[in-house]
């Protein structure tokens, strides 16, 4: 075995996801060695992936907890990757998306001049703002990556006007990967879901910028819109942060057609995007997940780095107010023509084999 290494560092669920098919097909081949490493920014989540796909840690920093505030978080980061590259120096670094664990193990990796390699480069809302970090924290990391692997043409085409040195490759999605592994393996079934055979909304909110007031206009859209609709329910996984978990359950906690319930883990996920009739969302994730599965897409954002799914009608979006909301949301539920438009639009972000030539990319690399 060649004693090159590759280090991949993961932080939060969605990362763990969508890095999970690369992760096996290196492994699987045995030619290089590959070293996975958790920050610790989201604990029992990523478990749960890597028991999905088979895939074993390294090393689990344990270092970060929900309440850490930003600047703490990376700075803790950091630091531990630094150590850890003292002792494992990594011929190259691998990062997924926008978090504060991407943008840690790329300056890490950058201050021990270790090439990085960025997964899903490219995304720009072109608000630093918004999403908050993650518009930031994606642009740094373009500054200083090596090899940038855009999933769609529009974040290849940001890449290239940018002018971001080192290489930049078009692969697709690797969320569609994961999404694939699941379908074909026959992972999930729908026996765990108490809302199967109803007619049924997915919602998730958990966003910065939704926080507060943003976020009790949100819950009222959402009573209201179930109010209306009396044949229609709503399932809500709270997001485990009391700032955003609190004002929701004060809000739709008593309602008889709303299920409020703990975090969903992926396979459930996915079971429920599965099974129900619209996905309510500020997430980035399940904006490229639900047009695989023919579910339309209210984004709960004023901006979005997937463009893709708006231009192919497979998404909207409907902002954080209350009146927009329920406007958008109602019409959805009672507009049978929208609805069958937005389900079948095409699925922009990806075939399923985005990690195959991401895979292809790096082994030239360091071949």
């Amino acid at each position: 075995m060649d004693e090159k290494l590759i280090t991949f560092i993961i932080g939060t669920r969605p990362e763990a996801i969508k890095l999970a098919c690369l992760i096996k097909l290196i492994k699987k081949d045995n030619i290089y060695k590959v070293r996975v490493v958790l920050t610790g920014q989201h604990q029992e989540m990523v478990h749960s992936v890597f028991n999905i796909f088979n895939i074993k840690y390294d090393i689990n920093f344990f270092a970060l907890k929900e309440s850490s505030n930003l600047t703490n978080s990376l700075a803790i980061i950091i630091n531990n990757l630094n150590d850890d590259f003292l002792k494992n120096k990594p011929s190259l670094i691998v990062v997924q998306g926008d978090t504060t664990s991407a943008l840690g193990g790329a300056l890490a990796g950058f201050y021990n001049n270790i090439p990085v390699a960025h997964v899903e480069a490219g995304l720009r809302t072109n608000s630093i703002a918004e999403p908050f970090p993650e518009e930031c924290n994606r642009r740094l990391i373009s500054q200083i990556a090596s090899f940038h692997f855009a999933p769609t043409t529009k974040s290849y085409e940001i890449l290239k006007d940018s002018k971001v040195e080192g290489s930049v490759s078009m692969t697709g999605n690797t969320v569609i990967d994961a999404q694939k592994y699941v379908i074909d393996n026959i992972l999930y079934s729908d026996n765990n879901l108490e809302l199967v055979g109803k007619k049924y909304i997915l919602a998730t909110v958990h966003r910065r910028e939704n926080w507060g007031e943003n976020l009790n206009d949100i819950c009222r859209a959402f009573k209201d819109l179930i109010n209306q609709n009396k044949d229609t329910y709503l399932l809500l996984p709270l997001h485990p942060n009391a700032i955003v978990s609190k004002p929701i359950i004060d809000i739709l906690g008593n309602h008889k057609r709303i299920k409020l319930v703990k975090p969903l883990s992926y396979l459930e996920l996915i079971n429920a995007l599965d099974n129900c009739y619209f996905l309510l969302t500020d997430s980035g994730g399940l904006q490229e997940e639900a047009p695989t599965l023919n579910k339309p897409v209210l984004v709960l954002r004023n901006t979005t780095e997937r463009y893709e799914a708006i231009e192919t009608g497979a998404a909207k979006l409907v902002g954080n107010s209350y009146k927009n909301i329920l406007k958008e949301a109602d019409n959805l539920l009672n507009n049978k023509n929208l609805y069958e438009k937005m389900a079948n639009s095409k699925n922009p972000f990806g075939d399923g084999y985005s990690s195959n030539r991401i895979k292809e990319t790096i082994y030239k690399f360091l071949q």
